[in-house]
């Protein structure tokens, strides 16, 4: 992982939605202020910065890693509001918070560059199906596994992290994870505690 020049991100903080590298994250967009930020990205760059705030309020902190997503799809509604896809690009580290006079936040950051080649061993990657089985029939999800077996290493380790009913603090660890095996290996653990049975009771989050 390297790091590149400070850049300028208009962010959107959003509890619960995290986006992750090369992986895909539908919004609908109605609040004012973030219809302006994607009115301005769209006459911009396309990107939108996704990050996790630290609490509730009108301006709560923000945690200190998120991920830029570039919109690959839009769809602007008559009454101002937009369907977006966001597909992720990189991740990022929150440098400091801008004063600015937009109705959306602004940071400086750093885009973090991870390597393209990272692939995990065949013990880890077998580790991650196995346990990501277990927990998808423990909870009732129909999964295709034959697709599943034939996404590369990233694209099952992130596609997991983003989807999997993990609680914020739990997918803010994955997102900070440093490498590609670190995320496989947290998601395994997260996996199985969250898809253990306590007794008759199941550990679960609603």
């Amino acid at each position: 992982m390297t790091t590149q020049t400070l850049t300028r991100l208009s962010v959107f903080p959003l509890a619960g939605a995290l986006l992750f590298p090369r992986m895909h994250l539908p919004l609908h967009i109605f609040e004012p202020r973030y219809r302006a930020l994607v009115s301005d990205a769209l006459a911009r760059d396309r990107m939108i910065a996704m990050i996790q705030p630290r609490g509730g309020g009108e301006k709560p902190p923000l945690y200190m890693m998120g991920c830029v997503g570039h919109i690959s799809q839009v769809e602007a509604l008559d009454d101002g509001r937009y369907n977006i896809v966001l597909e992720g690009r990189s991740r990022f580290r929150l440098v400091r918070e801008l004063d600015v006079k937009t109705p959306f936040r602004q940071i400086e950051a750093e885009l973090l560059t991870d390597s393209q080649d990272e692939s995990l061993a065949l013990a880890e990657r077998a580790a991650l199906e196995t346990e990501s089985r277990r927990f998808a029939t423990a909870q009732g999800y129909a999964v295709d596994w034959e697709s599943v077996s034939r996404l590369d290493d990233e694209a099952l380790v992130n596609g997991i992290a983003q989807i999997a009913p993990f609680d914020a603090a739990s997918k803010q660890a994955l997102l900070e994870a440093n490498s590609l095996s670190e995320r496989a290996e947290l998601i395994v653990q997260l996996l199985h505690f969250f898809g253990r049975h306590d007794g008759e009771e199941r550990v679960t989050l609603q």
